[in-house]
């Protein structure tokens, strides 16, 4: 009798002892966060609007970057960097890729840059904006590196809820042109995807959402980062110690309704933190590794000739099987990422579209904007663009979705 007690103790104590040192099957990640303050310390002429020919005239809210490393259960990173700027300038995205590469050995297509297209940021690309240029570029550095000492073992899943104050802007007026007006009828998504991200303890610890819409609900000459802003601030009020980062949809011809008060600004990031708070409450999907990433820059062509082509970023970052997001340079109009969606949403992973990544360039107008016309429709892309850009999402997600 005794030798079968010990028996069942010493089982039950290997049990536990594996049980205690086995890990989560969840808990496949590693996760560091940073944040770093981008506010500018001075006057500086403001991106977004070009009436506004003077200096701003102080800050609303501060604006921030923020920074979170992903690392998969074999070692595999990818950073993804959000920002309450008006877009990522070709210069910023090199500098910042080139350093990541250097000290953290991080290759460029597991590098995501992606601007809120806050119309009330610094225009930091001009000659006279090269002081803030710099500090910023290398605050941003910076906090990827420390999102990188940070790495902690961490769970992931996604879950998505529905914000409505984006409406399309594209009015089909009665002379029969397209103007910026609100068009209720007009094509628009919704949705609010979100990245949960727990301690192995399934204490919170960072949000990542995304909206397509515009950030202009204020032009204004005063510094502070719109909706987008204040759902991050809000958030991150209701739940202390936790960081949200917003990504940018496709909202090139999406704007917040109502606008032009900064009340209007602060419902509109009240309803999309409340947004994230539904999407935390519904069956949540468990995001599991290995972590894929891959980038490929195509030329976008133009009808106007000699003009040099676009060099265009298309870039893909999917969690295992669960999440495929998929980032597209600057003003990308909603047809994209509504047709990205139909087309890859019955392939396994959740699909999620960025616009404003990693490169800031004008509107890419879709075939029909194109035919339409309008402002979207401004620069003179082929009839073709819509496809090639289309044609290279398919490419990248068959490497990791074999059909």
């Amino acid at each position: 009798m005794k030798s079968l007690t010990t028996f069942l103790l010493l089982f039950f104590l290997s049990t536990v002892s594996r049980a205690a040192t086995e890990p989560d099957k969840d808990a496949v990640w590693k996760v560091g966060v940073a944040t770093t303050n981008i506010t500018p310390d001075r006057p500086i002429r403001m991106a977004g609007y070009g009436g506004r020919k003077k200096p701003s005239q102080g800050t609303v809210e501060p604006i921030y970057a923020k920074a979170i490393t992903f690392e998969d259960d074999k070692g595999k990173r990818s950073v993804m960097v959000t920002l309450d700027l008006i877009g990522v300038v070709t210069a910023l995205r090199e500098k910042v890729a080139k350093a990541v590469e250097e000290k953290y050995k991080i290759p460029g297509h597991a590098l995501l840059l992606n601007a809120s297209h806050t119309h009330c940021g610094p225009a930091y690309a001009r000659d006279d904006a090269k002081d803030y240029f710099d500090a910023t570029a290398g605050k941003i550095i910076a906090a990827i590196g420390e999102s990188i000492n940070n790495l902690t073992p961490a769970k992931i899943t996604y879950s998505h809820a529905r914000a409505g104050f984006a409406i399309n802007r594209r009015y089909p007026n009665p002379a029969g042109k397209f103007v910026n007006s609100p068009y209720p009828e007009g094509p628009v998504d919704h949705d609010v995807p979100v990245l949960r991200i727990t301690t192995t303890d399934d204490k919170l610890r960072a949000v990542v959402f995304g909206y397509a819409c515009h950030n202009t609900t204020m032009g204004f000459r005063q510094i502070y980062g719109d909706y987008a802003g204040y759902a991050q601030k809000y958030f991150e009020q209701d739940h202390p110690g936790t960081t949200a980062l917003f990504m940018m949809g496709c909202g090139g011809d999406q704007n917040p309704y109502p606008r032009s008060t900064l009340i209007l600004a602060q419902k509109h990031g009240r309803s999309l933190a409340m947004a994230i708070e539904a999407a935390l409450v519904t069956e949540q999907t468990p995001v599991l590794g290995p972590l894929h990433t891959s980038m490929k820059m195509i030329d976008l062509e133009y009808t106007t000739k000699n003009r040099a082509p676009l060099n265009y970023p298309v870039q893909i970052i999917q969690f295992g099987n669960d999440v495929s997001l998929i980032t597209l340079g600057t003003e990308v109009v909603i047809d994209y990422s509504l047709r990205i969606k139909r087309e890859l949403g019955k392939r396994g992973p959740a699909i999620w579209v960025a616009g404003y990544s990693n490169l800031y360039s004008g509107y890419i107008p879709s075939k029909r904007v194109l035919r339409e016309g309008g402002y979207e429709a401004s620069r003179p892309y082929k009839p073709e663009v819509e496809e090639r850009i289309i044609a290279t999402t398919h490419e990248l997600f068959d490497r990791f979705n074999p059909k």
